[in-house]
């Protein structure tokens, strides 16, 4: 069925910044619609594509120059900076209040342009070229990543260096995908499913990229191709060694604030504490500057990546490492009773099994973080009705202009 052209009013904003119509046979979703305009739009199904706006939002700022709206990256550019912030702030309030939660949600932090430290690109080699950025909406098309007003400088004036850089490993008409965090070190560029292997040619050139000081290291399919230097972030007394392509806080602003956030809650205890999909120790090691702390992952990468920055460290408590599947195999609710404060940071999933041994558990104080409000929330709920108390809730915008949010929330039994 085609299209029709249809004329309509938007009620509200989605979880991803959609417009939402509500008429009286469906919802209908509409990117690029503000809440109060009435708008026209090509519907299919549940979806409208945007072809005029009829009657403008007060909310309604122009873009920066050279944006696309069907960039994947940063869509929501065309609300005002506080309607912005107030939509994301109420993205964690409903997925809160949907579990009967009224918890006590701070201001959302906000952060800059030009501080995203780690982006995920797809590269594209076709026939006019290699292109590295990110995917448009809903489709496999790649939008360059050039001129992105998010990226830090490190990043966004190499785009052309790794455009070339693509190009020299990808096989033709390949997507892959490439990680690029900038480090203390220079530039951490790991690229997965190249679809070729490299010659020796390809390795001798690629080793020449080393050379110039913005590249650190260049790994491919897991395999390292050249480490000019060791990708590390200082963070006071300490490094963090970020495991090639693996996971690592998207901006220092939003982790800075993040940390704050999980040290002020994890308060002061005799006993030791444990951080919960430690991940490289991002918040391991500031919460060992006053307490012991066993940090539990199950990846093996991060793990050597922690342990790495262990050995590096000066100053700190006790810091025990542990590997396990916390997803399969939580810690029991015996095993915590070890603890005085848990922290735990898991993926979009949530951390359910975690949550429900907690509520059966004695420990005192827990700290969540989460990229994920509706996880977030399902979890809190089993913790608040396994015994504890939610006292704060700190919101951070971590990828502006678009519809993720993070969170770091406390809790005391």
């Amino acid at each position: 069925m085609a299209p029709v052209l249809e004329r309509l009013v938007i009620d509200r904003l989605g979880h991803e910044g959609d417009g939402i119509a509500e008429t009286a046979t469906r919802r209908i979703f509409v990117a690029g619609a503000l809440p109060g305009e009435t708008v026209s739009a090509e519907v299919e199904g549940e979806t409208g594509r945007l072809v005029e706006i009829l009657t403008a939002s007060a909310e309604r700022v122009a873009p920066l120059p050279g944006h696309d709206p069907d960039c994947g990256c940063c869509p929501m550019q065309h609300l005002a900076s506080g309607p912005y912030l107030a939509w994301k702030h109420g993205l964690v309030v409903e997925a809160l209040r949907q579990r009967g939660i009224e918890g006590p949600v701070d201001p959302i932090v906000p952060i800059g342009l030009g501080t995203r430290r780690r982006a995920v690109f797809t590269a594209l080699r076709g026939p006019a070229g290699t292109v590295v950025g990110y995917n448009r909406r809903g489709t496999h098309t790649v939008h360059s990543a050039a001129g992105c007003p998010v990226l830090v400088p490190a990043i966004a004036r190499r785009l052309t260096a790794l455009e070339a850089l693509a190009g020299r490993i990808l096989a033709a008409s390949k997507r892959a995908r490439m990680t690029v965090a900038a480090t203390d070190g220079g530039l951490d560029v790991a690229i997965e499913d190249s679809g070729r292997k490299l010659t020796l040619a390809d390795r001798e050139a690629l080793g020449r990229l080393g050379e110039d000081g913005a590249i650190a290291r260049l790994t491919v399919d897991r395999e390292e191709v050249f480490l000019a230097r060791a990708p590390e972030i200082a963070i006071g007394g300490a490094s963090l060694f970020p495991a090639a392509g693996g996971f690592l806080q998207a901006a220092a602003p939003a982790e800075a604030a993040m940390v704050e956030a999980v040290l002020a809650l994890a308060g002061a205890s005799k006993k030791p504490m444990a951080d919960l999909f430690a991940g490289i120790g991002t918040f391991t090691l500031r919460l060992a500057g006053k307490s012991p702390v066993t940090a539990v992952e199950h990846d093996r990468a991060l793990l050597a990546a922690l342990d790495r920055s262990v050995r590096h460290a000066r100053g700190l408590k006790k810091i025990t490492a542990l590997r396990r599947d916390l997803f399969r195999d939580p810690l029991t609710a015996k095993e915590l009773e070890a603890f005085g404060t848990v922290v735990f940071d898991p993926p979009r999933a949530g951390a359910k099994a975690v949550a429900e041994a907690l509520a059966l558990s004695k420990v005192e104080r827990v700290v969540a973080v989460s990229c994920n409000p509706a996880t977030f929330a399902r979890d809190a709920r089993i913790l608040i009705d396994g015994g504890y108390r939610l006292v704060r809730v700190q919101p951070v915008d971590q990828f502006l202009w678009s519809g993720h949010v993070e969170l770091v929330a406390g809790f005391i039994r």
